[in-house]
């Protein structure tokens, strides 16, 4: 298949993000047309539109876009980082540890303020980060051995987390259960504030990182004969993925897949170089939340799907695709 010039791909996302964030925002129990959300947007639209995009509906898009475009380029850089292709922050145990921390504190310290999450779950990302690279460390990295390593800690993490909901009292419960399913439900400006800083510095840090990540790939002789300091880049890039995992985690909740599909999907235009794959990933990623959040509103309403069970039905079937097809080659 015959790829699009970068820039014109790069401007084909854009326009598709943008016609599907104006879709999110007018879609719903008071439906607005895209260019009635997009006067209210550039501070030309009546008052009652202007409160229902900026107050309820606006930084629920943005944090939809802000969590994918996050998890897509946190796998975009584990895939590179690895080696592996079958390597995202699901698979590796990052978002079962965010997610076992997070729920530790929404259950067992009830008086924590919301802006506690995202450092606790950062906390629980890179914990189990440690934990899988020094168990997977054996005379050098493998990466087989860093997914099957994260794949355990991951059910350990999930045995952690039921039997912290078994204990926990029913309203703590009640909310965490609500939060792991993978909801932008209720999400506002509160839950952005402290969001976008985490978010801003890991996507900074992993954007400075592409052409070390491209040299990665040429193998670690290689790699280390070209200069690269392969320890502290591989703590960097861990640092950078930890950090754009963990915050999605702590403000959505577990959204599954997305660290593996969106790098996938993106490499297929972009080809193997990371400083192109980043941008790309960032934006289908951006994509599937959005789209996913707008259907689970949508498509039963009143009644809505949580996000994350959307992208886990889709995911699910395309892990087994690229299981199957890795076997293959």
């Amino acid at each position: 298949m015959k790829r699009l010039p970068y820039p014109i791909l790069l401007v084909a996302l854009l326009a598709l993000n943008l016609f599907v964030f104006l879709l999110h925002i007018g879609l719903g129990q008071f439906t607005i047309t895209p260019w009635e959300v997009a006067a209210s947007l550039i501070g030309a639209g009546n008052a009652e539109h202007d409160f229902i995009v900026h107050t309820l509906r606006l930084p629920r898009a943005v944090l939809g876009f802000m969590t994918g475009a996050g998890l897509a380029v946190s796998g975009a850089l584990l895939q590179g980082f690895t080696r592996n292709p079958l390597a995202s922050p699901g698979v590796l145990g990052l978002n079962a540890g965010a997610a076992a921390a997070a729920v530790l504190v929404i259950v067992a310290f009830t008086d924590v303020p919301i802006a506690w999450l995202p450092f606790a779950a950062f906390a629980g990302a890179v914990l189990v980060a440690a934990c899988s690279y020094v168990l997977a460390w054996r005379d050098g990295m493998s990466s087989i051995r860093l997914v099957l390593i994260g794949i355990g800690i991951a059910a350990v993490c999930q045995a952690l987390i039921t039997i912290l909901l078994t204990y926990g009292q029913i309203r703590s419960v009640s909310q965490a259960t609500i939060w792991m399913t993978g909801s932008l439900y209720g999400k506002g400006w509160e839950h952005f504030t402290p969001y976008w800083p985490w978010f801003v510095a890991s996507m900074l840090l992993a954007f400075t990182l592409t052409r070390q990540l491209d040299v990665l790939a040429l193998g670690d002789e290689l790699a280390g004969g070209l200069g690269i300091r392969l320890e502290l880049k591989r703590f960097l890039i861990i640092l950078a993925s930890v950090g754009l995992a963990a915050s999605s985690v702590a403000v959505v909740g577990t959204v599954s897949f997305v660290g593996l599909m969106a790098p996938h999907l993106a490499r297929s235009f972009t080809g193997v170089s990371h400083a192109r794959l980043l941008p790309a990933a960032a934006l289908v990623g951006g994509l599937i939340v959005l789209a996913a959040d707008l259907l689970g509103r949508t498509l039963l309403a009143p009644t809505e799907i949580p996000c994350g069970l959307l992208t886990a039905i889709i995911g699910g079937p395309y892990f087994l695709y690229l299981l199957r097809r890795q076997k293959a080659s």
